[in-house]
């Protein structure tokens, strides 16, 4: 019903793929299923979904950094949301944690800043620096492009409309192409490896492939920002 009115592109929040994390956030509809592959229906009936992801519960594992990563590359997620955890004032997490006197400020809005209002169970220090380097790793030309694959080869149409004028489409075209193939210093290998896959494999799909490679290299600049 949603791609009969129209949508293609959905937000999940998948929050993590440990299960002591989803109780612990009571999350609790994302429990009892195989992520990946729920995830995977939804592409395959035309949805591109984009997820939401949280690294800093108390029952993250020590491990949660490279879970996630794996997690992220096997479900073709391409816009992979991932945030700091923040206690906003006025949630059970901001008074179960202030009971505990773990609440050190307020929060910026931005879970994305590299900045903690609370005090983790990991090492501050550590878990926002592995946050950081989650975040370059899952941008990077080659973990990107790869996910850009994985979603591209679940993906059930329908395709996006080509009404565009000819002139428009061909000189977006010829823009991405020298942009991320030719004037790109990083990622060249990566991005023509997938053009070249998808002209042959899914040619119906390149628009959409390109795309997405624009999104990459706005989430990449933005990924080593942090």
């Amino acid at each position: 019903m949603m791609r009969q009115a129209g949508f293609s592109t959905c937000f999940v929040g998948i929050e993590s793929s440990e299960d002591a994390c989803l109780n612990e956030c009571h999350k609790t509809q994302n429990q009892g299923r195989d992520l990946i592959q729920s995830v995977k229906i939804m592409q395959r009936k035309g949805f591109n979904v984009s997820g939401g992801f949280i690294i800093g519960f108390d029952n993250d594992p020590v491990d949660i950094f490279d879970r996630q990563s794996r997690f992220i590359q096997k479900s073709g997620i391409v816009t992979a949301m991932v945030g700091l955890l923040n206690a906003p004032l006025g949630t059970r997490l901001y008074e179960r944690l202030k009971k505990e006197k773990r609440i050190i400020a307020g929060i910026t809005g931005n879970n994305t800043d590299g900045i903690l209002n609370f005090i983790p169970k990991i090492p501050p220090a550590v878990l926002i620096n592995e946050y950081k380097s989650l975040m370059k790793k899952i941008y990077s030309p080659k973990l990107f492009f790869e996910r850009i694959r994985v979603f591209l080869e679940e993906y059930r149409g329908p395709f996006e409309n080509l009404n565009a004028s000819p002139f428009s489409s061909l000189r977006s075209f010829v823009l991405v192409l020298l942009k991320l193939g030719v004037l790109k210093k990083d990622g060249k290998f990566y991005f023509w490896k997938l053009f070249w896959y998808t002209l042959f494999n899914y040619p119906e799909k390149l628009r959409m492939a390109l795309t997405f490679a624009v999104y990459g290299y706005h989430l990449q600049r933005v990924a080593e920002s942090i």
